[in-house]
């Protein structure tokens, strides 16, 4: 062990304030050098001053127990202060990765009948089970859902027999912020000869559709 190390650690565990830390670590370390310059091994210096443990509790002794108490308050603080800080910056991190939602008419990145035209083309595609198209304009992680053995069941459950579509409902549309990702949220009904279906459909920057739910 080197002397800093050593001496670091008796003053890690002495209990007084800062401007007595340094005054103790500089009569151990002015201590060590004399007894270098005058030949004696490093080893032997550190091994004859005794332990790390030994000298702090020596120092600790000396030390009033009014200096003690005060040591103790503030690292307590310091403590409380670092949690207090996590704490915010935890807090700050979720803020900041919650998705938070906005008007589309304030988008910089979407407009209202960009992102209609989008649904209803998805929609379009879906009813006439046209996959390839699907997963073309889909990121990849939706590519992979996008398949009749996937979407099929999920329209049985709904209705065994939807009939033919018959109409597009109104289109509502918000943008979704999520940390430096933008996205455009629409819902949409659409009217079919057996049952009616709402759509929500999430759509990137760059219009791939990134997120499906059909009830």
């Amino acid at each position: 062990m080197k002397e800093q190390q050593y001496v670091n650690a008796i003053i890690r565990r002495v209990a007084c304030g800062k401007d007595k830390k340094n005054e103790i670590k500089k009569q151990l370390l002015s201590d060590i050098a004399l007894h270098k310059e005058q030949g004696e091994p490093l080893e032997t210096i550190l091994a004859r001053m005794g332990s790390v443990e030994e000298i702090a509790a020596s120092f600790n002794e000396s030390i009033s127990p009014a200096e003690q108490k005060q040591y103790i308050r503030n690292k307590r603080f310091k403590r409380i202060a670092s949690v207090f800080l996590a704490i915010v910056l935890l807090a700050f991190l979720v803020y900041w990765k919650m998705p938070k939602g906005m008007e589309i008419a304030d988008s910089d990145y979407f407009s209202q009948q960009q992102v209609e035209e989008a649904m209803k083309q998805t929609i379009e595609q879906l009813d006439a089970k046209d996959y390839a198209a699907l997963q073309k304009n889909s990121i990849p992680e939706m590519q992979e859902i996008l398949d009749e053995a996937e979407i099929e069941p999920i329209k049985q459950n709904i209705s065994p027999d939807w009939g033919a579509r018959r109409q597009f409902g109104p289109a509502y549309v918000a943008e979704l912020v999520q940390g430096n990702a933008h996205f455009a949220v629409g819902e949409i009904t659409v009217s079919y000869e057996n049952t009616n279906v709402t759509y929500r459909l999430t759509y990137n920057a760059d219009m791939q559709l990134a997120g499906l739910y059909i009830r």
